[in-house]
């Protein structure tokens, strides 16, 4: 695929309500080991301690599939979002609970890193992949791909949208017309990594001053912003709402379980990376490195964009299901670095842009 290296989405992603769940089952086999000697390090031993950013239906998957791979039991925490999860691990860093944070955009990892909380690793498997999906640093590692979309519900679009003579939203700026009033719920940008990318993006295709009067026109539409992208999800795929903005797969995963969504890719839409990394200090570094070692795998690569419709970050696997391949968007000139510096500006602005919706 063709990409530079600006053209990199932050923050997901990506996420439900908190549940600690203690167990493990069957899967896969592949892997590189922890000291990077062996691509296949066979059956381990002990536990991991994953905090996790991921649709639970994804972190059950990985839970089973890993320790069928390595013999490796996961204990899990999923979190609401990547925000959430980053605030965890910065509020126990005098004594760790957990090894490994993973899911959400790599931007929520640089803080951290910042912070001296994670482990510096470079998994053996990461050698080959696109530089942007590996930090320089080596304290965190992309894993997945995640595109900007318009979440749509086609049943109330049908209804209400479409005898008003609107045509389907084509592009971020179709949402500012007047027949989506107080029926768009977005995600805020302070709690929700799709949130932040998608006010960045208006900043990065439109120049700072007409993105704040976009974010200012968009806000009159917008009925409440939520403080997780899943939820734009949930309440578009059940019809509270009738559109919204999230991650595609996402929004195509509530799509096959039959609700009536589907993903629209708008032109000058970005991507996330989504990030790995191990929680310094954790109790299980070893376990945790053979975790990320795992995730870079072609068959848990596979596995993964079969399973939640994320593009892969490896050129051997296929795009998802119903989806374009990346090289086929039309993507904005994102700026990650720039996008990570003044986010916390961009956070101050929005909540004065939003009317505090």
């Amino acid at each position: 695929m063709v990409m530079g290296r600006k053209m990199v989405g932050v923050f997901t992603s990506l996420v439900l309500a908190g549940v600690l769940v203690i167990s493990g089952c069957g899967g896969k086999d592949n892997n590189a080991s922890a000291n990077g000697e062996s691509n296949n390090p066979g059956k381990g031993s002990g536990k991991l301690v994953v905090y996790s950013a991921l649709n639970e239906d994804d972190t059950v998957q990985i839970q089973k599939q890993f320790k069928e791979d390595t013999g490796i039991e996961i204990e899990y925490l999923r979190l609401n979002s990547a925000g959430e999860a980053s605030t965890r691990v910065q509020a126990e860093k005098n004594a760790p609970k957990a090894d490994i944070l993973v899911g959400g955009s790599v931007e929520f990892y640089t803080p951290l890193a910042d912070q001296g909380l994670l482990e510096k690793y470079t998994s053996p498997n990461a050698d080959g992949l696109d530089t942007m999906f590996n930090d320089p640093d080596g304290y965190w590692q992309g894993w997945y791909m995640g595109v900007l979309a318009i979440a749509m519900n086609k049943e109330r679009f049908e209804k209400e949208i479409s005898p008003k003579g609107v045509q389907g939203p084509k592009s971020w700026d179709d949402l500012r017309d007047p027949a989506y009033k107080d029926v768009l719920i977005m995600p805020n940008p302070a709690t929700a990594g799709s949130g932040y990318i998608f006010t960045a993006t208006q900043i990065f295709r439109l120049g700072e001053d007409k993105a704040w009067d976009y974010v200012k026109d968009l806000t009159t539409n917008v009925h409440h912003y939520v403080a997780s992208g899943g939820d734009v999800v949930n309440l578009t795929a059940t019809g509270e709402f009738l559109a919204g903005m999230h991650w595609a797969h996402d929004i195509i995963k509530s799509g096959k379980k039959g609700y009536p969504i589907e993903a629209v890719i708008p032109e000058e839409t970005a991507f996330e990376i989504g990030g790995a990394a191990i929680i310094k200090n954790g109790g299980n570094t070893d376990n945790a490195k053979k975790f990320i070692d795992w995730l870079l795998t072609k068959e848990t690569q596979d596995m993964s964009t079969q399973m939640s419709s994320r593009y892969s970050v490896r050129t051997d696997v296929s795009p998802p299901e119903g989806l374009p391949a990346m090289d086929a968007l039309k993507l904005v000139e994102y700026d990650r670095v720039k996008a990570a510096e003044m986010k916390e500006g961009v956070i101050k602005k929005f909540e004065e842009f939003s009317g505090g919706k």
